[in-house]
């Protein structure tokens, strides 16, 4: 039985690796696509192999993921793959449930909320300190830095670029956004796909299929990588429209400006603090930030409202849906 749970926890966490693909797709091209920087068709090709390549880049928001969120040391490993395979249940309902709302809410905390959801249900614990290091105040802290820095990096922009014509300066930034979509992209491996690479290596290592001073094997790399580069390929046209159009119009500068904005605060968090931060928060206060600096009723209050409220209710939801996914199937897998 044991085997076969372990097979299917793997199985699922490749499978929310997919819709975390096609559900922040968008996080890397909405921009670019909206600008008209790049085709939808060409935009999703290199957000597919830039999210390949950053998945391969590091493991330390993996390791975060797998060893600091939810304690499942004194588990025996049937309970443990049983909390793991609902806390997987938890998230990729709450990412269904937005996508079809066209909502740019964040897996990562899906799927810790599925974890913290799970665990509690059975009984185990979480690591509260860690919890809060590494999930909560990057939260927090986050989306503020970056509508702030994206605000004020695009008022030094504008400020340089003043007297320049605008249809070269538009072509120019058209040209500069395939570079910092690419880098988005790249982020958005680095820190999503490690994500599903944690959860498989918490099962791995569950079970006893792993030694954890070898590390995060080589095939889970690359099994997770390719599962969110073929879902990003796949699309995310519902968030793609919400991210791209409806909080604000974009020009190419303020795209530029927001991506590069982001994915700068992606590399400091995989890197520096090793936290598992939400692509989606960050990209959409980068938009909110340069959209304010046209002015503040540029940027459409009500859609960024219905936004906020996804972010608000993401970690309670996904654990709750968890939590009684694990009340359900517990008794029934023994």
């Amino acid at each position: 039985m044991e085997p076969v749970l372990v097979v299917f926890v793997v199985a699922l966490a490749l499978g929310f690796d997919y819709t975390n693909g096609f559900h922040d797709a968008a996080n890397a091209i909405a921009t670019s696509v909206s600008t008209r920087a790049l085709t939808p068709r060409a935009a999703l090709i290199m957000a597919a192999v830039m999210n390949f390549l950053g998945a391969l880049l590091g493991t330390e928001v993996a390791e975060t993921i797998a060893t600091q969120i939810v304690d499942l040391q004194h588990a025996s490993s049937h309970s443990a793959l049983v909390v793991i395979l609902c806390a997987l249940v938890g998230a990729i309902t709450w990412n269904m449930i937005t996508w079809w709302y066209g909502l740019p809410s964040s897996s990562t905390h899906a799927l810790i909320g599925g974890l913290v959801g799970a665990g509690l249900a059975g009984g185990f614990g979480v690591y509260g300190s860690s919890l809060v290091d590494k999930v909560v105040l990057p939260m927090i802290f986050s989306p503020l830095i970056g509508f702030g820095l994206a605000f004020f990096v695009m008022v030094g922009l504008l400020w340089l670029i003043r007297n320049r014509p605008p249809a070269r300066t538009n072509r120019r930034f058209r040209f500069a956004q395939t570079v910092s979509a690419a880098a988005m992209a790249l982020g958005h491996g680095l820190q999503d796909a490690q994500k599903t690479m944690g959860v498989i290596y918490l099962a791995l290592l569950t079970a006893g299929w792993a030694n954890p001073e070898e590390g995060i094997p080589l095939w889970v790399k690359l099994a997770a990588a390719a599962a969110i580069s073929l879902g990003t390929y796949a699309g995310g046209w519902r968030i793609m429209r919400t991210l791209g159009r409806k909080i604000i119009e974009l020009d190419p500068a303020r795209g530029f400006v927001a991506e590069s904005v982001s994915a700068v605060v992606l590399y400091v968090n995989a890197f520096a603090l090793h936290a598992p931060v939400s692509t989606t928060h960050t990209i959409t206060s980068a938009i909110m930030g340069v959209g304010a600096t046209k002015r503040l009723s540029a940027v459409r209050w009500g859609v960024a409202k219905n936004i906020a409220g996804a972010w608000v209710l993401t970690i309670p939801a996904a654990a709750l849906v968890a939590a009684v996914v694990f009340w359900v199937l517990h008794p029934i897998l023994g």
